[in-house]
């Protein structure tokens, strides 16, 4: 719980000392029973991302860098970044998005206070752990991975479904 204060902290006091005007809020929708599927349904017969981060996750933070990286590189990128930190942390899960992640990215947070009944909505194997990657590719065959990603597997990934 210390850490967490500090790391919130940390991030409040980083995030004063940029002028108001270059944080433009990016629209964050709220991930509640069904927005899963909703992602997916929205999708069908695409390849995309589903990433699964939060604000105490270290890896995550190195991870939406990467993907930031990737996206530009790559800009027919379909990424979507899920948040499951707490409504009362949008502030700072928009703060971080308008800093670390791909512009173009689309935005969920989780707004169901059984966090545990989401993540088993997503996959009843998930346990929590983050960062969480789901791949799904033209075929709607998803790949799941657990922890931090290897950014020349990610790169072949992407390449291999044909976003040139």
């Amino acid at each position: 719980m210390k850490r967490f204060g500090f790391l919130a902290g940390l991030c409040l006091t980083v995030l004063s000392c940029v002028p108001a005007s270059t944080l433009a809020a990016q629209e964050i929708k709220p991930f509640v029973r069904g927005s899963y599927q909703q992602i997916i349904a929205a999708r069908q017969g695409k390849p995309f991302i589903i990433s699964f981060w939060s604000l105490t996750c270290s890896y995550c933070m190195v991870e939406l860098g990467m993907l930031k990286k990737l996206a530009r590189k790559y800009p027919k990128l379909d990424l979507v970044l899920v948040s499951t930190d707490t409504p009362e942390e949008e502030k700072l899960v928009s703060a971080t998005l308008e800093k670390a992640s791909p512009e173009k990215a689309e935005a969920w947070l989780f707004a169901d206070s059984y966090a545990d009944r989401l993540r088993f909505e997503v996959d009843k194997h998930w346990y929590g752990e983050l960062p969480r990657t789901y791949f799904f590719n033209a075929n709607d065959e998803v790949t799941a991975i657990s922890g931090k990603l290897d950014e020349a597997e990610l790169e072949r990934w992407i390449e291999q479904q044909g976003f040139h």
